[in-house]
């Protein structure tokens, strides 16, 4: 078999007839910019997720520095963050002259809450947690911890629309919640795309004028200084097109992720993300990645690629803190980071998507079983 890790063409052919009507009514109503598709599309999200207010931007990054420029974070405040996450987390504070502040990871990968109270000092203003991987981390503890030290909650759930613990979505948790519509996420779009989550009317108007030139949507006004990060109105409509099917889309990924799971779970050089039937109740995973750590690793992405497979290492085999050209940037110490020191010498992601079959799995699976006998 030949199975890429990723399908991009697969995105347009799965839903082709929707997004094609989708986008000749755009196009045929000449509706590119701030029009009803982006405030349909909106609207679902807010249904969907449950947050007051869904604020469509150019992309993650963007959606990450507005909210947190909307928060009002200042140059020399200080961010505590997971050091496995895409660096765009950590862009966002330090695009704003503040300092990311970088703690370790716990067995699923998300950031250890228990980490977080010895990172705080005078300067914290914001613990951002990342919802990796479709999973969102412990929230009621961390919005204990920020209730207790007075600090604001943002997330960065770009992985992770859908995803919920204690039955409340990711995104929904902190002051404001950051989405990514890259192709490749769970919901993506054909380039790119981002979101805001928020249930703070002052957050929403402020990232509302900013996304376009600081100009009030009411009024037409300008009212701040802002930028030009407007999710576009035929990405908005092959978005909402697609998310017509998202809880099939969630259910299914859902699937081969456990399928996963049956047939890897007796290897004993796998550790295993949590599985979809796992005890733990709390969490509702959406899978955006299935991120296994593995003895052998190079070797085992050796042999599965000499064999078609597809595989990849997230973050370029980096996690944050090993960018040492952007290290004087950042606070850490890597003596109280070895569980993502070690993460990083084991960690491989397997193909999950909507194009992967139950055959393509079982024959990766299959692959991974004789590489380790």
């Amino acid at each position: 078999m030949n199975i890429p890790y990723f399908r991009y063409d697969f995105l347009y052919k799965e839903f082709k007839t929707d997004i094609d009507e989708a986008l000749r009514n755009v196009l045929d109503k000449g509706a590119f910019i701030l029009q009803q598709e982006l405030r349909d599309f909106e609207k679902a999200i807010a249904d969907f997720t449950g947050a007051k207010h869904v604020i469509g931007v150019g992309n993650g990054t963007d959606s990450l520095i507005l909210m947190m420029k909307a928060c009002g974070i200042q140059p020399g405040d200080e961010v505590i963050m997971p050091s496995h996450t895409f660096i765009a987390t950590a862009t966002a504070a330090g695009w704003l002259g503040a300092i990311p502040v970088l703690i370790d990871c716990r067995d699923d990968h998300l950031m250890d809450v228990s980490k977080i109270e010895a990172a705080i000092t005078s300067k914290t203003k914001v613990i951002m947690p990342t919802q990796l991987n479709g999973r969102t981390c412990e929230m009621d503890k961390l919005q204990e911890i920020a209730d207790k030290h007075g600090l604001i909650i943002l997330e960065d759930a770009a992985q992770a629309l859908g995803s919920k613990y204690l039955g409340r979505c990711a995104g929904t948790w902190g002051k404001a919640g950051s989405i990514s519509l890259y192709p490749a996420k769970v919901l993506g779009c054909f380039g790119d795309g981002g979101m805001v989550l928020t249930d703070d009317d002052k957050i929403a108007h402020d990232i509302f004028c900013m996304r376009d030139h600081g100009r009030d949507p009411k009024t037409n006004r300008v009212c701040m200084w802002g930028i030009n990060t407007r999710l576009d109105n035929l990405q908005a409509a092959v978005l909402l097109a697609k998310f017509k099917h998202y809880r099939k889309t969630m259910q299914r990924r859902r699937e081969i992720a456990q399928r996963y799971c049956e047939r890897l779970s007796k290897i004993p050089e796998i550790i295993l993300p949590p599985a979809p039937n796992d005890a733990d109740t709390r969490h509702c995973d959406v899978y955006q990645n299935f991120e296994i750590e593995v003895g052998e690793r190079d070797d085992l992405r050796n042999y599965l690629q000499a064999n078609g497979i597809g595989t990849l290492i997230q973050w370029g085999g980096r996690a944050v803190h090993q960018i040492t050209e952007l290290k004087d940037s950042m606070r850490f110490d890597v003596s109280n980071l070895q569980r993502t020191e070690l993460l990083f010498k084991r960690c491989l992601m397997l193909p999950l998507n909507m194009s992967v079959s139950d055959d393509e799995v079982d024959y990766i699976c299959e692959k991974i079983e004789a590489f380790y006998k």
